[in-house]
């Protein structure tokens, strides 16, 4: 299995949930002054947390990162095709 990092925001006064690829990818669409932290710092809060469960919160919104499981596939892939000498 693959694994891959998510990040989940939930804004806090809509109860919206929108899942994200990376905090880049979050802040492509929102944001330090709508969310209160800049990328870097969330950056360096989720390095900092260890094993911990990786959860920022504040007075707007909820940030968390973990990890979701793939099925690996052979899609987009090249073929190596062995060449046969007769």
């Amino acid at each position: 299995m693959a694994s891959r990092s998510i990040i989940q925001l939930h804004i806090l006064a809509t109860n919206e949930y929108e899942f994200f690829g990376s905090p880049a990818a979050l802040y492509d669409l929102h944001s330090s002054e709508e969310l209160l932290i800049s990328q870097k710092s969330l950056n360096n809060y989720f390095s900092k947390c260890g094993d911990a469960p990786k959860v920022y919160r504040n007075a707007v919104c909820e940030i968390r990162k973990g990890d979701i499981y793939t099925k690996a596939t052979n899609r987009g892939r090249k073929r190596s095709y062995e060449i046969v000498n007769k």
